[in-house]
This record gives structure tokens, C-alpha cells and sequence, in this order.
């Protein structure tokens, strides 16, 4: 079944990036696409690709379709990660507050403009992490009990609390500063967009998600082990504490990396978790590959409709992923209120 579903999403994958590198204001048939990426790839030689083909396909869309890719699947395996390590099927980035944290760090360099040798990208990147850290201790710090337990409940209500103040402090941020220029970037940005990435950055996206997925599926038994709670997690000789850290810090670092490329997405990670847990059930074995490949699947058409919805002008992305996950929220509530 694990494998018939990740033959079946990986071709899907595939088969939309190929329709997507062709979709926009220059409609570019599926043949040509194929044609400019295997020229690129120095599988043909490419004597009948066209400059203006390869200018649009390989230089202005693959990297934003590979940085959209890269994010939906870091986002996913991130909500998959939160929802076994606190017990909490609610859990994902945005609704933890880690995604708001790693905003206020990303928006502060965005706004304040700090100078340094390193680039703006690995600034943002920093300061996004440190963000995305604070966020995390100060929600488990909130919802953390004397037992060490993470109630469902809490853990959520702080995570909003967070996150509230989050959005307070990152508002206030783009209200004080004097261009006008810089204020709207930065108001545009915290919607999350693809629009600016290129080459390198989509690269960097596509190497954390490679390695994030590799230590997933490396320790897929460890994460087995949580979903069953502390006590087993214990029973089997690991180090409860210190592996939880250990991974959550992760998932704080990796959320940074895609709000600083990227801006905040929401709903990826909670949504796509449990739309592959209904089909091949609860093994992070293979929820966490499924999980990248849907998550990667979501945001990639996600982006397609931000981009192609209003022609002449661009939906933020995190708008059409809302779309989609408030009502699977709904749902998941609705289930948990049936359950108490």
C-alpha cells in the first residue's frame, strides 16, 4: 500500500511540475518543457529549444517550482513531527506559533535593514531560527505540565497565545518603519509568496528538504515510538527528553529556513499529515515520505492558482492554503469534540 501510494504521488509530482513549468502569462506546451529541462539536464542536445523557451521555463519557473515543492514537503513532515511529539493531531508550525517567531526574526531584518558581511537570505535565515526557538520554548514553557505532560488543549492555546503575539509584534514592526516600500514588501511577504526565489535559494529549500526527509525515515521508529506516548517511547531505551528537543529544534529550524525564503505558510502541515494518515495509517515509515510528497503536491498547485486566479496580479499563497485547511480544521475539531 506505502508503496503504491509514493509511486503513485511521486508520478503525480512529476507530471505537475512538468504542466506547471508551462502554465502562465506564456503558455509553453508540455513537449517543450520536457525538451528545455533535458537540455538543461545535457540528456539532448536541445537544437530546437528556443532562448525565450529556456529563459522562461529553466531561469524564471523551475526555481520557483522547485522551492515550492521543497517547502510543501519541509512544512508537511514538520506538522507530522509536531503533531507525534506533543500527542497533539492540532499541531503544526503555524498553529504553534513557530511560523509567527520565525516571522518576527525574518521581519526585523526585512523592516530594520541590518547591514552585515553575510547576505540578507542567511540574515533572515538566522534570525528567523532564533525567532522560531524562542516561539517553541516559550509555548512548551506554557504548556508543559509538572508531570512533563503536553496537554492537547493547552498546548494549542498557548501556541495561539505565541503566535498572537507574534503577529502584534511583527505588525507594529511594519507600521514603524518610514518607507513605504519596505513596509509593503514585508506586509506582502507575511502571506507567503514564491515570487522571489531563484536558483540558489531554491536549491538551499531542496537540500533541507532532502536531508529533513532522510533523518525522518532514518528514524521513522523512534517517531513510532512517541506516537504511542512517553512511557513506551521510554520502555524502548530512548531518551524521551532529549530526543523530543532534539527534534523539535529541527522542526524550528527547518520552519525558519522556509519563512525566510519564503514568508509564513499555514495549514500545510496540519492538513497533509492526516489526509495521508486516513489512507495508510499511522507508521511514520511511510506517513513521512507520503507527507512530503502531498505537502510538496498542495503548495505546488497552490502557488499555480496564487499566480494564475487574477491574472495581472498574484494571490498570496498562504490565502489559497488557508483555503483549503480551515475547513479540514473544522473537520478535525469537530471530530475531537465527538471523541470527549
Amino acid at each position: 500500500m506505502i508503496g503504491l501510494w509514493s509511486v503513485v504521488l511521486t508520478a503525480a509530482l512529476i507530471l505537475s511540475a512538468v504542466v506547471v513549468l508551462g502554465v502562465g502569462s506564456v503558455h509553453i506546451p508540455a513537449g517543450d518543457v520536457v525538451d528545455v529541462v533535458a537540455r538543461r539536464m545535457r540528456l539532448i542536445t536541445g537544437a530546437g529549444v528556443t532562448p525565450l523557451n529556456d529563459e522562461i521555463v529553466w531561469q524564471m519557473r523551475a526555481p520557483r517550482v522547485l522551492g515550492s515543492i521543497a517547502v510543501g514537503a519541509l512544512l508537511a513532515l514538520s506538522g507530522a513531527i509536531l503533531q507525534t511529539l506533543t500527542g497533539n493531531e492540532l499541531a503544526d508550525p503555524y498553529l504553534l506559533g513557530i511560523s509567527s517567531g520565525a516571522s518576527v526574526g525574518a521581519v526585523t531584518v526585512l523592516v530594520i535593514g541590518i547591514t552585515s558581511t553575510l547576505s540578507q537570505s542567511l540574515l533572515m535565515t538566522l534570525a528567523s531560527f532564533a525567532g522560531a526557538v524562542v516561539a517553541l520554548v516559550l509555548v512548551l514553557a506554557m504548556a508543559t505540565g509538572r508531570s512533563g505532560a503536553l496537554p492537547a488543549g493547552r498546548t494549542i492555546l498557548a501556541g495561539v497565545a505565541v503566535g498572537q503575539l507574534c503577529g502584534a509584534a511583527v505588525n507594529l514592526l511594519i507600521m514603524v518603519v518610514g518607507q513605504r516600500d519596505v513596509a509593503r514588501t514585508a506586509m506582502a511577504w507575511t502571506l507567503g509568496a514564491f515570487t522571489g526565489l531563484r536558483w540558489g535559494s531554491a536549491t538551499t529549500l531542496a537540500v533541507v528538504a532532502v536531508v529533513a526527509l532522510a533523518v525522518c525515515v532514518v528514524n521513522a521508529r523512534i517517531l513510532d515510538a512517541f506516537a504511542f506516548g512517553d512511557v513506551s517511547a521510554q520502555s524502548l531505551g530512548i531518551a524521551v527528553t532529549p530526543v523530543r528537543w532534539a527534534f523539535m529544534i529541527g522542526t524550528a529550524l527547518v520552519t525558519a529556513v522556509c519563512v525566510a525564503f519564503t514568508g509564513p505558510i499555514g495549514f500545510v502541515g496540519l492538513t497533509v499529515p492526516h489526509i495521508v494518515r486516513l489512507v495508510v495509517g499511522p507508521r511514520h515509515a511511510g506517513v513521512r515520505p507520503l507527507s512530503a510528497l502531498a505537502g510538496a503536491l498542495l503548495t505546488l498547485w497552490s502557488d499555480t492558482a496564487a499566480r494564475s486566479l487574477a491574472p495581472g496580479s498574484e494571490i498570496p499563497v498562504g490565502v489559497i492554503t488557508a483555503a483549503v485547511g480551515a475547513p479540514v480544521l473544522v473537520v478535525l475539531l469537530r471530530r475531537q469534540a465527538r471523541r470527549s
